[in-house]
């Protein structure tokens, strides 16, 4: 059965969160474990997320920072594959069918389960977009009409090097949002530099209709303050993460599933806030 709500809660996300910044934390499924990831997502909602990217653990994640690269490890080794990420989210569907869910990998883990059926089985489960690293547009164009057809968004990633032709071949087939990589590099390293974020999201805009998410490097409030005001979202993955391995160390071998979701959505709901307030004063 197809999901015929899955670009409708992506356009309502984004509606919804106007004139605030969307908010769109990024967390590997199965860290801090399998069982906990359905909740970490729900506790993410409470904290203020407005859409929850979901990384699909995989072996070589070459635009991985070490953060990410250490929970799709901690995954790997707890036996999360596409399949068991697809299965978190039906089970976070089944208590929230309104927060948009992206998936974002590798075009590896896609191509073993077969593009048609991984169409399929993403619909049933209730995903909303899907963002592959390695798929360049140019080549995805078919892969992009069957995600179109089941109702799911297909995501780009744009960056500082992204010359003019690649960013209106993304803008012809991109649905959902675009995520624009503020930085050189993998995720998590580098510092910010909004004012050439700004005259890069302009020329972006020339050619791409839908929101624009700017994500790499966003580590404080300040820095989302910073980016809110140039972006329609912030995405943030590394730091969250680290938030979470630091709980976890912490707990002392205590429950660490709900230390690290109590650290993560205490932090989360400090950027939400802190957007909100960024918002309020424009």
């Amino acid at each position: 059965m197809v999901n015929t709500n899955s670009n409708t809660r992506l356009a309502a996300a984004f509606a919804a969160a106007a004139p605030r910044t969307a908010l769109i934390p990024y967390v590997t499924a199965g860290d801090p474990s399998i069982q906990a990831t359905p909740k970490l997502m729900h506790a993410l909602v409470q904290a203020g997320a407005d859409v929850i990217e979901l990384g699909v653990p995989f072996s070589d994640p070459m635009a991985d920072g070490p953060v990410i690269q250490r929970a799709g490890q901690r995954a790997i080794e707890r036996g999360v594959g596409l399949t068991q990420v697809l299965d978190m989210v039906a089970r976070f569907r089944v208590d929230n069918d309104y927060t948009p869910v992206v998936l974002m990998g590798y075009a590896n883990p896609v191509e073993r389960m077969g593009q048609e059926a991984f169409v399929r089985k993403a619909s049933a489960a209730g995903v909303d977009g899907v963002l592959v690293v390695d798929y360049p547009p140019e080549e995805m164009t078919e892969f992009a009409t069957m995600l179109d057809a089941a109702h799911i968004a297909p995501i780009f990633l744009l960056a500082p090097t992204s010359v003019e032709e690649r960013i209106r071949k993304v803008g012809q087939i991109a649905r959902g949002y675009v995520y624009y990589v503020s930085l050189k590099g993998v995720t998590g390293s580098g510092s910010l530099d909004v004012a050439s974020v700004e005259e890069k999201l302009a020329q972006i805009r020339r050619h791409v209709s839908v929101p624009v998410g700017v994500g790499f490097g966003i580590r404080d409030a300040e820095a989302a303050k910073r980016l809110s005001a140039v972006s329609d979202a912030v995405v943030i993955g590394s730091k969250l993460i680290e938030t979470m391995e630091n709980a976890v160390a912490q707990a002392n071998g205590g429950d660490t599933d709900a230390a690290a979701i109590k650290a993560a959505s205490t932090w989360l709901g400090g950027i939400r806030q802190a957007l909100d307030e960024s918002a309020a004063s424009r």
